[in-house]
C-alpha cells in the first residue's frame, strides 16, 4: 500500500485499491489494466449519482470511502438531477464513460462494480436506492 504519511489517506487509498482489485479479479484483468477498472467504477458511480435525487446521492456518498466519494462527486451538477433513465439508458450512460471493450457488456460490469462496493454500503442504503429506481434498473443494485 502506498504510504501517504496520514492514516486516513492510507486507509482510503487501501479501500479504493481493494474495490478496483475486486473488479479486476472478477474480469481476470491484470493490475496493469487499473485504468480500466477505474473507468468502470467511475462510470457506474456517475450514472448512479445522476439518476438519484440529491438527497439519496448524498446519503450514498456518506458511506463511500473518502477517495471513492471524490470520484463519485467529480463533475457533479446537482441542479441537473435526477436524470430519468431506464435500465438501457443507464447502461448506455456507463458505456459512454468506459472506453474499453468489456466481455459480456455493461450489465455484468455494473453488477461487478456494485458487488465491489457492497462491503462499503449498507444493505439498507441499497434498499433505498432500489426503491428510488425504476424496477428494471433497480435489479442491478441488489441489497
Amino acid at each position: 500500500m502506498p504510504e501517504t504519511g496520514f492514516s486516513s489517506f492510507n486507509t482510503t487509498v487501501d479501500k479504493t485499491n481493494r474495490i478496483l482489485k475486486h473488479i479486476e479479479q472478477e474480469y481476470g484483468w491484470p493490475k496493469e489494466r487499473r485504468n480500466q477498472s477505474y473507468a468502470a467504477l467511475r462510470g457506474v458511480l456517475h450514472a448512479l449519482r445522476d439518476r438519484l435525487t440529491v438527497e439519496e446521492a448524498a446519503q450514498l456518498s456518506a458511506q463511500l470511502p473518502m477517495l471513492v466519494r471524490g470520484i463519485y462527486f467529480e463533475g457533479w451538477d446537482p441542479t441537473h438531477v435526477p436524470m430519468k433513465m431506464d435500465k438501457e439508458e443507464f447502461l448506455s450512460r456507463v458505456r459512454r464513460e468506459v472506453p474499453y471493450e468489456i466481455k459480456g457488456g455493461m450489465e455484468p460490469l455494473v453488477r461487478t462494480v456494485v458487488h465491489a462496493l457492497q462491503s462499503h454500503v449498507t444493505a439498507g442504503e441499497w434498499e433505498d436506492i432500489q426503491a428510488s429506481l425504476p424496477k428494471g434498473l433497480a435489479a442491478l443494485f441488489p441489497a
